[in-house]
């Protein structure tokens, strides 16, 4: 009886509201005596992580061999749960588990949703009530050290797995506590990977990788989960293994395989709201690390002044990424981050420095069929007057709309050349110019 366990996989489904679980008052009671009886063991590295889970299970199993009426099947389902509640992330651990599954969406204890896909499905898993929906999350912040209670109602948490959490509840949530769990794959996508599933084509690819070899300035632009970071990741491994990096982080997400790499991760506030260490500290203490590129996982706050300063002063070879709508609105945001850092600077002089630093802008959108795709390629030009130019050197185009849903296009070369041609003669990285022939989409698919 997978009660608990099964997953809608096919699609959306309307599930009746959750009667109460039979077996709820034998599970908390259980859960406390063995808690009780283990209590020191459990918050210790005394016992390794295999054998006291075989020492949980075996308490679990004698505290219920006393309980009569209990079928054989319902009994081993309780044993896994009720050690997935002490141990575990309770009735999440399997969904945490299953790879597929990439963003985890609690909205009270009777209704979890999933992101398979890119597409939203309701799942039969449920808590027992809301005190059993506060057990794991308070489980899940003290693991890095964190709380969540009224007087700090709203958590945002990383686990050791990477996964990024975040918890609110009452009073600021209405409905319950409220839990969101996005997690990263364990396999790391390559650009071949992703050329593969269609984010990217073949000779955008070429070219992106030949602008890391030539030092160039890459922001990496999209909306939320639309893939910028498993981009960022996949561009960072065309970075020579030969030079030394600096990757900085508010959850550490970066996978690196180059030998000098250097990793940097922002610190929250601890329970006293003291010890907080910004992004923008980290950029600052980099410049003084000798770095050859600097990688920053996310730009989202003053820190792209700093970001703007290093790419201006030796950085070349710099990637970032930032949340945006398209390449221009990139570049506002840009702007409007510097602005936060509380200097009043001529908007015109931030945008020469905006243009002066980035050479390149790569934008990802989740579409409407929750693919992820690379729908532009944006060279930052020169200032006219008072604005920044962008010219798109690749664009997205969609060639049909199946019936369901799904898009059929790809990425394809405007025909428009760069003009930082001369960065890549300075550092001897050829650029054929075949690469910039407009082509259509068929041309395009086939040579993939």
């Amino acid at each position: 009886m997978e009660l608990h366990e099964r997953l809608t996989s096919n699609g959306p489904a309307s599930i009746a509201p959750a009667a109460r679980e039979p077996f709820a008052d034998l599970k908390n009671t259980v859960h406390m005596q063995v808690i009780s009886e283990l209590g020191p063991q459990l918050t210790t590295q005394a016992m390794d992580p295999s054998g006291l889970r075989d020492r949980v299970v075996a308490d679990i199993r004698r505290h219920l061999l006393s309980e009569t009426g209990i079928s054989r099947e319902d009994r081993d389902r309780l044993t896994a749960e009720i050690a997935d509640d002490i141990l575990g992330y309770g009735p999440l651990e399997r969904l945490i588990s299953d790879d597929s599954i990439t963003e985890i969406m609690v909205n009270g204890p009777s209704e979890i949703w999933i992101e398979r896909q890119g597409r939203l499905y309701e799942t039969t898993v449920r808590f027992v009530d809301e005190s059993h929906l506060r057990r794991i999350i308070n489980r899940m912040v003290a693991q890095v050290g964190r709380r969540i209670d009224e007087s700090s109602p709203m958590v945002d948490a990383r686990l050791p797995d990477g996964s990024r959490v975040n918890a609110i509840i009452a009073p600021l949530s209405l409905s319950g506590p409220l839990l969101t769990i996005r997690k990263f794959s364990r396999k790391r996508l390559t650009l071949a990977d992703m050329v593969n599933i269609g984010t990217v084509s073949g000779e955008s690819v070429d070219f992106l990788e030949r602008c890391i070899h030539a030092e160039l300035n890459v922001l990496i632009s999209g909306g939320t989960g639309s893939g910028k970071t498993t981009l960022l990741n996949a561009l960072s491994a065309a970075v020579p293994d030969t030079e030394r990096i600096v990757t900085i982080e508010d959850a550490a997400e970066l996978r690196l395989n180059q030998r000098h790499v250097l990793r940097l991760e922002s610190r929250p506030p601890n329970i006293e709201g003291e010890g907080h260490i910004a992004i923008r500290d980290l950029v600052r203490n980099s410049l003084r690390m000798r770095p050859d590129r600097i990688i920053v996982g996310e730009v989202r706050g003053a820190e792209a002044l700093d970001m703007l300063q290093a790419m201006n002063t030796g950085h070349d070879g710099s990637l970032s990424t930032v949340h945006a709508n398209s390449p221009r609105d990139a570049i506002h945001r840009i702007e409007t981050m510097v602005l936060m850092a509380g200097f009043e600077l001529p908007v015109r002089a931030i945008r020469q420095q905006l243009s002066s630093a980035l050479d390149m802008i790569v934008h990802l959108e989740r579409l409407e069929d929750g693919s992820r795709r690379v729908t532009a390629i944006t060279e930052v030009q020169r200032m006219e007057g008072d604005v920044v130019t962008l010219q798109d050197i690749f664009e997205f185009k969609i060639e049909s709309v199946a019936s369901d849903r799904s898009i059929v296009g790809g990425l394809v070369p405007t025909g428009l050349r760069p003009i930082f041609l001369n960065k890549f003669e300075k550092r001897g990285v050829e650029l054929p110019s075949s690469l910039f022939t407009p082509r259509s989409l068929a041309a395009v698919e086939g040579a993939r």
